[in-house]
């Protein structure tokens, strides 16, 4: 999974170039657009909340795409700060959280129990894969590894939002969350362990 991902990164930065280009001429700083993408992810909840779930999803893949965009942004520029890695990492849990709280209120509505609480596990498991890697580069390990890291999350989502498959989408996203942090658990203790 780790190969797949980087070679998916590679593409995607090789398509997004130009536009990375685009923003260096512009002035903007990797921060700002770290916060334009996080107002895009607060537009993607308002419009759920309006029941609109298709047009969330594409504002919310376009709002997510922008962590990508201030990452290579930060390199071309050679402004890459502790400050700037630290605020691109909390907006995007923060902009995470917001698309799956407003995910929560639309099944709410929709009388869907069980599916509210896959929610919860999605964000349990999302914040624990975040929280684990965190954690393990403190202490030294890379920890990269698992099925689905940020970039996943986000397509699972944005595909549930617009091809109009919330509840799958949903318990989709909380078992491989889930499964992904007991990868990332395990492959940790392991080492530690060991040392």
């Amino acid at each position: 999974m780790e190969k797949i991902r980087a070679t998916a990164q590679q593409y995607l930065h090789q398509i997004l170039a130009p536009v990375v280009h685009l923003l260096a001429r512009s002035r903007l700083s990797p921060n700002q657009v770290s916060i334009a993408g996080f107002i895009l992810a607060l537009m993607a909840m308002g419009i759920l909340l309006a029941d609109y779930p298709l047009a969330a999803g594409v504002i919310f893949l376009l709002g997510s795409s922008f962590d990508i965009l201030d990452g290579a942004l930060a390199r071309l520029d050679k402004k890459t700060t502790p400050f700037g890695a630290f605020l691109d990492s909390t907006l995007d849990r923060m902009g995470e959280g917001a698309i799956l709280m407003a995910i929560a209120y639309h099944l709410v509505l929709e009388g869907q129990a069980v599916a509210v609480a896959g929610v919860v596990l999605a964000l349990l498991g999302g914040m624990l894969t975040s929280y684990i890697r965190a954690r393990a580069e403190i202490l030294g390990i890379t920890c990269t590894i698992g099925w689905v890291s940020r970039p996943e999350r986000v397509i699972i989502i944005g595909a549930g939002l617009i091809f109009g498959l919330l509840m799958e989408a949903v318990y989709l996203l909380a078992i491989l969350s889930l499964w992904t942090a007991g990868q990332r658990f395990f492959h940790v203790s392991t080492i530690l362990r060991r040392q």
